[in-house]
């Protein structure tokens, strides 16, 4: 159950923490950046009141709808508005490099023949993806960076130029394949569940004691799916026999093994670094997990 759907105003305000002045006067709106430059928004599985354009590196999985896409490379993904997504990356914040536009339905609603949503990867059903070869990246980011120089310019005609850029990479898209690597979940649980593991897991391995665990709670996961808490508890139960706490407390308790075993650092380190606000609480937390305290558990 999608609860919200994510305005470009909420868009703008979570990236960087501000609005642009002509939000609301461009017809449509279209604006372009780079990945890089945009580290650090809260992912989160949901609709969006615009289009979305990415060409993203590396090893991803994103979540469309029912369906789930593993890409690696270079990837060029269109994301329609009316269809729930997120994407979760296996890359370093380093090593996250790419590009992507945003636009209304405005911005083309004028000057496209037929609607844009009814194009092959925006339809829903469709693939939205597509691999791209060293070559074809090359061309793709060229197209990119001619959005960036041309939104900054003072051309008096360069949103119709820009739209000539975004059709360019619709039909250079529409040319090759999408991508194969989809699998379907079998229901809105296990995708809600495939997430919310995922999201849990790329929290860890704990590296240094100043990292810390910050997803404690059911909520936290809720909030980032976009669900309702008893909605995600009962997907996790129906597709785990598990409920969510539980399964955030056995990772946390494993991570703690793991730390006990095989780091030096003191009992009140792992406590900060695995959320807790004092060493005692995550002693009882331990202890309760496993019937033995971390100091004896490291001493065995």
């Amino acid at each position: 159950m999608i609860t919200s759907t994510e305005s470009i105003e909420e868009f703008y305000k979570g990236k960087f923490n501000y609005l642009p002045e002509n939000l609301q006067q461009e017809l449509g709106h279209f604006n372009v950046f780079r990945l890089e430059d945009c580290i650090g928004h809260p992912v989160r599985y949901s609709r969006r009141d615009f289009y979305k354009i990415s060409l993203i590196r590396g090893k991803n999985i994103y979540h469309y709808a029912d369906k789930s896409v593993e890409v690696e490379g270079s990837t060029l993904i269109f994301f329609n508005p009316q269809i729930p997504y997120t994407i979760l990356t296996e890359n370093s914040h380093e090593d996250l490099t790419g590009h992507f536009c945003i636009f209304k339905e405005f911005f083309f609603t004028e000057k496209m023949r037929g609607g844009i949503g009814d194009l092959p990867m925006f339809t829903p059903g469709n693939k939205p993806s597509y691999s791209l070869t060293p070559e074809q990246d090359v061309h793709v980011t060229q197209i990119f960076q001619k959005m960036r120089e041309e939104l900054d310019s003072d051309y008096r005609f360069k949103y119709d130029l820009i739209r000539n850029y975004v059709t360019e990479l619709i039909h250079y898209a529409l040319k090759m394949e999408p991508t194969e690597m989809l699998y379907q979940h079998a229901d809105a649980n296990t995708r809600i569940t495939s997430i919310f593991a995922e999201l849990l897991e790329r929290q860890f391995p704990i590296e240094s004691p100043s990292q810390r665990f910050t997803m404690r709670s059911a909520q936290d996961y809720a909030e980032k799916l976009s669900v309702h808490v008893n909605h995600l508890n009962r997907a996790l139960k129906a597709t785990t026999g598990k409920t969510t706490s539980h399964h955030i407390a056995e990772r946390i308790t494993n991570e703690a093994k793991a730390l006990l075993k095989h780091s030096n650092w003191n009992i009140s380190e792992i406590s900060y670094c695995l959320g807790f606000e004092e060493a005692a609480h995550f002693n009882n937390f331990f202890k309760k997990q496993t019937e033995i305290t971390p100091t004896a558990f490291r001493s065995i």
